[in-house]
């Protein structure tokens, strides 16, 4: 497999070099894995910090900035940070209003963010912490006890992130980042095999001709597997997997990601087809978001996060943002 590295212990540094480098408007510690958006601590506002291994980018470090998070904690490849990264991150950009951490429900991670917090609280920083659980594919997977979190966690992040731009306090901002979640409901689908720097092979056997419905963003096993299917077919499939479980009575933002290896191209006419499903479903699109955001590397495929929202969620989504993956309004 041919990947544009140096080598694979290096490749999570290089990376951060390069963020650093590209985006003046962060401030990133490349030896503590922390990334802070430079303004920070910005006077009288709740800060949001989240994280979790690399090779989901843009998420995490991409979305910080104006408007959503003030610090991101990148691990390894596919590996929880650890408990020192968030603890920094948090005394980074508390300004005395609490910092909410987002946590995405992977064991390691949860494990990791609830020990960080203990470790800010007896440090003197307020933390909260919500966790995200929207993937309806599976209930327990090899990462994870309950759901796991995915596609829902740039709904949590932005929404709750405008939040607290607007000077909303801590509980606030906590229970608006809960009801995104409770709102939210995720299905992805692997066209292809993912492949990690370190082991340079695919990571799980996907035959040619066969895709996975309900993969996981670290190649965790799905619902099955089924011959190769159309667009159309997989949009059907996806998107009533989650009305069934979400049962929207209300508008919805819609995110049709791409896992990383798939073109713009396919995504926007796969979601052609997500949208002529919802529309015969009856349920009004109230915003659509397509592209690359909630990746799994090399991955070919995709998913579908629609989240229900109210006339507030819907304006803290439209509410400006300024970060290296997510920018509007400003």
């Amino acid at each position: 497999m041919r990947m544009l590295i140096n080598v694979p212990e290096t490749v999570v540094a290089d990376a951060l070099r390069g963020i650093a480098a590209a985006h003046p408007g962060l401030t990133v510690d490349v030896e503590n894995r922390v990334v802070v958006r430079r303004d920070a601590p910005v006077a009288g506002k709740v800060a949001l910090v989240s994280g979790g291994g690399s090779g989901h980018e843009p998420l995490h470090a991409g979305f910080v900035g104006p408007g959503m998070l003030s610090a991101a904690c990148p691990g390894e490849v596919f590996t929880s940070p650890v408990p020192d990264q968030m603890v920094r991150a948090a005394a980074a950009v508390d300004s005395g209003a609490g910092v909410l951490f987002i946590v995405k429900n992977y064991t390691g991670d949860v494990l990791n963010f609830e020990m960080a917090a203990e470790l800010a609280e007896d440090e003197g920083v307020q933390v909260t912490q919500v966790l995200v659980n929207d993937d309806v594919a599976v209930t327990d997977s090899l990462f994870t006890a309950g759901r796991r979190g995915t596609g829902a966690t740039l709904f949590v992040e932005k929404i709750a992130g405008a939040a607290a731009e607007e000077g909303a306090p801590l509980e606030r901002v906590e229970a608006i980042a809960r009801s995104v979640n409770e709102a939210s409901r995720s299905f992805g689908v692997a066209l292809s095999a993912v492949t990690t720097p370190a082991k340079g092979s695919p990571t799980f056997d996907l035959p040619p001709g066969e895709l996975e419905l309900g993969i996981g963003i670290h190649g965790e096993p799905g619902r099955e597997r089924r011959p190769m299917m159309t667009s159309r077919e997989i949009a059907d499939f996806a998107v009533d997997a989650v009305l069934e479980d979400l049962r929207p009575r209300g508008p919805v933002i819609v995110l049709v990601n791409g896992m990383g290896a798939t073109p713009l191209l396919e995504l926007y006419g796969f979601n052609a087809e997500v949208q002529r499903v919802l529309s015969e479903r009856g349920v009004v699109a109230a915003r659509t978001l397509v592209g690359n955001y909630v990746t799994s590397l090399d991955m070919a495929g995709c998913s579908v996060t629609l989240c229900q929202v109210d006339e507030e969620l819907l304006r803290l989504w439209d509410a400006p943002v300024e970060t290296p993956a997510l920018r509007w309004g400003r």
